[in-house]
């Protein structure tokens, strides 16, 4: 069997995508699988174990420019996927999109199997209702119940392989600030809304609190540039007054992607707002905490987490109330959605 899995989306998601990766070739050992990703996440899987070959389109639109070479190569791409004659092709996407069936449908397979609502795509054959409630990864997992392939009783971890030149940058960025991997905590403000970043007090509280308790250091990530940018909103405004403060327990790292998550992939945990850096976070040996916006404890759809191996002494969870609530989840026997006053750290008010 030869099958195509489709992923348009952003990092973080095509991370999410990986469990069912795991699961689809453990029970179809000798299916060839394809992934198609797009030039901006494509690299999140390179070189995962279950893939037998990668495929990578360009972009047309990008930074608000139009690419006709990439159009063409699009073209070309459509052309070569025809001639692979899948067996099926999945749209890996955990809610209807239209854009990743139609890519998948252009592959020409001979079954489509996507989540879609009352919209009907001609060549889809096996279109499926989006599931309520569940975890990301269980939606993507249950994908494969048309290939006959049943849902694990306990999921696969999302998996990302760390490439040697991201973990030779840490050990030496860590090294000349004398921190050891494992003796430090990572605290991102990375997040498009605001009001699930932490605010600087927050920052210089829970880095402090952190450094008297667990004798841990903080190193402070956040996304370069001026918040006013349309295209790539950063936040050096909100990280200003962190460095104003000067704390030698903080540690600011304001560089790419790549790098940052070498730096998370040492962490003895993560906290994070929900971005992609989160769930790379939730995929390193330390795991993550989510800061999201707004009330409620509802179980959260991305977020995974390792916290008691991280941290064995802790509780279940942790909650951080502030401006922000913080949900943890993890797979230990499985996912447990956080319970309100399991225990509060930190003095966030």
């Amino acid at each position: 069997m030869k099958i195509l899995v489709v992923k348009r989306d952003k990092i973080g998601d095509l991370l999410l995508t990986t469990p069912m990766l795991e699961h689809l070739k453990a029970n179809a050992p000798d299916a060839e699988v394809h992934l198609l990703a797009n030039d901006y996440n494509s690299w999140v899987v390179a070189g995962n174990r279950n893939l037998d070959r990668l495929w990578t389109y360009r972009r047309v639109r990008h930074a608000g420019r139009i690419s006709l070479a990439a159009a063409w190569d699009q073209a070309r791409q459509h052309f070569e996927l025809r001639r692979q004659c899948y067996d099926a092709a999945i749209v890996a996407n955990g809610e209807e999109s239209p854009r990743a069936i139609r890519r998948a449908l252009h592959a020409g397979a001979r079954r489509v199997v996507a989540y879609c609502g009352a919209r009907r795509y001609r060549g889809l054959t096996d279109p499926l209702p989006a599931p309520e409630g569940v975890h990301e990864c269980d939606r993507l997992l249950a994908l494969l119940a048309p290939l006959g392939i049943a849902a694990p009783v306990r999921a696969p971890l999302p998996e990302y392989r760390l490439p040697l030149e991201q973990e030779t940058f840490a050990r030496t960025w860590l090294r000349e600030r004398g921190l050891s991997p494992r003796g430090y905590v990572v605290l991102g403000l990375g997040a498009r809304r605001k009001k699930k970043q932490p605010a600087p007090d927050q920052v210089l509280r829970w880095s402090a609190r952190f450094k008297r308790t667990l004798g841990l250091d903080t190193v402070f990530m956040w996304t370069p540039g001026e918040s006013t940018s349309a295209l790539y909103p950063g936040d050096d405004d909100v990280a200003q007054p962190v460095l104003e403060a000067a704390a030698p327990h903080i540690h600011p790292f304001r560089g790419p992607l790549l790098p940052a998550i070498g730096l998370i992939w040492d962490a003895r945990g993560s906290i994070f707002p929900d971005s992609g850096l989160m769930h790379f976070a939730a995929a390193s040996a330390g795991g993550v905490l989510g800061l999201f916006g707004g009330g409620g404890l509802a179980v959260r759809t991305s977020i995974i987490s390792r916290l008691q191996k991280a941290w064995p002494n802790c509780p279940t969870s942790w909650c951080f109330r502030a401006s922000t609530l913080c949900y943890a989840e993890r797979f230990a026997p499985y996912r447990y959605g956080l319970k309100a006053g399991s225990l509060y750290i930190l003095n966030c008010r």
